[in-house]
Parts: structure tokens; sequence; C-alpha cells
């Protein structure tokens, strides 16, 4: 199992042992990634899940749960001072889905690259997108699982959203990811030397991930995601603002780990963890969310980005 595999299957046993995820779900969404029911048990052993190859066979079988998707909306899409829209672009034979919002009127514009977390480019994604562009940005959310179809092909069990970006070799969503800045670069409304990313959980692994592969990045805020192989974090150019929560135990063991590799590199970073704040706080769409540190998360992102893609 690789390591994003490990990391979402790792996300939903948290989940399952806090009382937010049913039993039986867990182990179909177990299922899904791993590829079948004989291969979901010796995971689930490993995990310290006692379950039975029957048990586990039974709820493969069983449908997904109906969950009803919150909004997510701060931004109108019709806001009448921005252009937000469906995009795509070529990453190999790749047709990339993506939603670009960006100021109407003069531009060049900074940008950022906005990433999704593992249930895929929801409405929230495209909210932040159109968050950021109220501020004078262009960004871009781009779908990781175009490669399968896109997010929407998937609403009924966004867990298979999850499972295809856990299996999907992360080198080719960083392609996907490279081609997104290609493709902000190549927008007369975008300055194209003033390149951002952020993203989210698995979204944040994935920011931490294309600052490691593209020089072009000026700026980076991963949020509570998982370390980039660390061998890789001295090819970091981008100044990083890594954000986590307080209670946020499982990802919060990566921290020394990460900062003493930027130090060693002389990464330009700064680490902020915000008490009080459990993994995914940033979502106001999920029963996580922490007003308090959002807004104050939101401040010194905006604050990080101001710095280094406008006034640098």
């Amino acid at each position: 199992m690789g390591d994003l595999e490990r990391y979402i299957v790792e996300e939903w046993a948290e989940d399952f042992r806090a009382g937010r995820l049913p039993r039986r779900e867990f182990l179909r969404r177990t299922v899904l990634m791993a590829g079948g029911t004989a291969l979901a048990v010796p995971i689930l052993d490993s995990l310290g899940i006692p379950t039975t190859l029957e048990e586990v066979a039974a709820a493969a079988e069983g449908p997904a749960p109906s969950v009803a998707q919150a909004t997510g909306v701060t931004v109108p899409p019709d806001d009448p001072s921005l252009s937000a829209e469906m995009v795509t672009f070529a990453s190999g034979d790749i047709a990339v889905q993506a939603y670009l919002a960006h100021p109407r009127g003069a531009g060049p514009h900074p940008a950022v690259v906005v990433i999704h977390e593992n249930r895929g480019l929801l409405e929230h994604f495209k909210d932040i997108s159109r968050r950021l562009a109220k501020l004078g940005y262009a960004a871009l959310a781009v779908d990781l699982v175009s490669h399968e179809g896109g997010t929407p092909r998937y609403m009924n069990d966004l867990a298979q959203v999850s499972a295809i970006l856990g299996r999907t070799p992360p080198e080719r969503m960083v392609a996907m990811l490279n081609a997104g800045v290609g493709f902000l670069q190549g927008l007369p409304v975008v300055r194209r030397d003033r390149i951002g990313a952020i993203g989210f959980c698995f979204g944040g692994g994935m920011t931490w991930r294309l600052a490691t592969a593209n020089p072009d990045l000026r700026a980076a805020a991963p949020f509570y995601g998982p370390n980039p192989p660390l061998a890789d974090v001295p090819k970091i150019k981008a100044a990083i603002l890594a954000v986590y929560g307080e209670l946020d135990t499982r990802i919060n063991a990566g921290i020394p780990a990460v900062r003493e590799a930027m130090q060693q590199a002389r990464v330009a970073h700064e680490i902020v963890i915000y008490p009080g704040a459990n993994h995914a706080f940033f979502n106001d769409t999920v029963e996580r969310y922490n007003a308090a540190a959002a807004r104050a998360a939101w401040q010194r992102v905006t604050a990080w980005f101001q710095r280094y893609l406008r006034s640098a």
C-alpha cells in the first residue's frame, strides 16, 4: 500500500474510532481502496481493527450511504465582479478539468492553484477559488480525478474519489498540478512570475509535493497535509506557510521532521498550529469546522500571499 493510500485509510480509521464513520461504511471504503475483499482484511488487521472475511464481504456488498453535501458557498458563483467557469487543459493524454475564477477587468493578477481534499473538487474548493478571486488573484482548482472522469461522476459515492486518489501515483497528480501552473502562466490575466498554491488535508500533502516539483511557485500554504518525501524538501523554492490544528495528532507527528528538513535546506517557512482546532478545521461544510481558527488561518494565508505574490 502506497503512502497516500495509507494516509487516507488511516484518516478513515481515525473517523471510525471517533464515531464519525459507521463500522460498515469504514469496512466498505477499505475494500474500495484495497481493490478487493481479501486484500482489505490484512490492511484492517494492520490498523488494529479485528474483523472477518465474511463481515468485510457483507460490508462491501452494501450500498454507499446517502450523504447530503453542504454547499459551502460564501462567494456566489455569479458574483458580478468575478469571472468563474470550468476549464480544461492537457496533462499528457489527460484532459484535466478545473475551476477557474479571477477578477473581471484589468490584469495581470497573481495566481493560486487550489488543491482539494480526498473527496474531490466539491463546491467548497470552488468557493475558496472565488474567495481568492475577490482578493485579486486568479485561482485554479484542479480536479485530480480528471483521468477517471472527474468528481461529478462520483457524487453518489465520494469514497470512490478517495480510493482513486489513493491509488493514483503521486507523480501523475503532480504532473496534473504542474500542467495547471503552466495553464495559469499562459493566461493573459495572470502574472506568470507570481504563482502560489494552497491545499487541504490530502490536498495539503499534494501542495507539499507540488512545491518540491515546481520551482516557479513563490508561495505555498499546505493545510494539515502529510509530509512530502523529506529528501525532496531541498528542492522547494516557494515560501511555505504550513498550517495545522492542535488536536490533529496523527498529522502533527510529522511536524518536527519537516521543520528540520526545511531549516537544513534554508527554505523560507513558517509553521502555525491553531489551539483547539482539529484536522479539516478550515472546511466550513464539515463537523470539525472551527470558525475562529479558520478566520485566523485565512488572515495568515492572505497576508502570506500578499507578501510573496503581490508585494515581492
